[in-house]
């Protein structure tokens, strides 16, 4: 069933003297569960399309829709993941994972209990009363992922969310929030330029065209592997990166 329909999407930014043409007839349906990649050439209109999503841009024409009801503002119903953590570095990691359910009034026996849980269930529980700065990159990822999954939204958005570690760290922290995202059942549409990321991690790979972006090909990515490190292992792994990266480049 679909969770993310979007339906003849356009989206043109206007100024005083111009417009620019983002999103142009866009469709795509992301069903519960799936781990969906997004990719396309830069500046092609993918952090745009993440926004919408959010309810943090209105399309020009066309609809957006979480369990068949419209997306029209930002909503608890999805959760946005940056490429940085933004963890406060005065703010101990539990203070951190809690502070946006406080912040909109949601912190309570049951959120705290849950989100403090993640914590533990994650293995950083021991680093609840750390500080970021004590915390590795991956663990920093780690956190930053369970602050929002605190709220327990339908969809994630992921945002480049590994582009501000370094190579080595960055495969670690693919295997870790991929597992987190599989055993919390949630459902996930990435962003990303590494298609070898895109290949390790996702079930479906969306190519968009160039500006104005519109879907070019959708790949079924069929490598059966339990994490993205045991999906780099495959030898189909290079077979479905020559493919998505031919399409991205022509």
């Amino acid at each position: 069933m679909a969770l993310l329909e979007i339906e003849n999407v356009d989206l043109i930014y206007q100024t005083e003297t111009s417009e620019t043409e983002a999103v142009k007839d866009l469709n795509l349906s992301v069903d519960e569960g799936e781990f969906i990649a997004l990719v396309g050439p830069s500046g092609c209109g993918k952090t745009t399309l993440l926004s919408m999503i959010a309810g943090l841009l209105n399309p020009t024409r066309g609809e957006l829709k979480i369990d068949g009801e419209s997306i029209v503002a930002a909503s608890g119903s999805v959760g946005y993941m940056l490429q940085r953590d933004n963890l406060f570095e005065w703010r101990t990691i539990e203070s951190n994972v809690l502070l946006g359910l406080s912040v909109q009034k949601k912190l309570n026996d049951e959120s705290r209990s849950y989100a403090l849980g993640m914590l533990e269930k994650y293995g950083l529980g021991e680093f609840r009363n750390s500080f970021p700065k004590e915390l590795s990159g991956g663990m920093r990822q780690r956190a930053a992922l369970i602050r929002t999954l605190a709220f327990k939204p339908r969809l994630l958005l992921l945002d480049e969310p590994f582009s501000a570690v370094d190579f080595q760290t960055r495969m670690t922290v693919c295997d870790d929030v991929y597992s987190i995202i599989k055993s919390e059942h949630k459902t996930a549409l990435l962003v990303t330029h590494d298609i070898s990321e895109a290949v390790s991690m996702a079930d479906r790979i969306v190519v968009l065209t160039k500006r104005p972006a519109t879907v070019k090909t959708v790949f079924d990515i069929d490598i059966t592997a339990p994490t993205p490190l045991a999906r780099r292992e495959s030898p189909r792994f290079s077979e479905w990166f020559d493919r998505v990266w031919k399409e991205v480049s022509l």
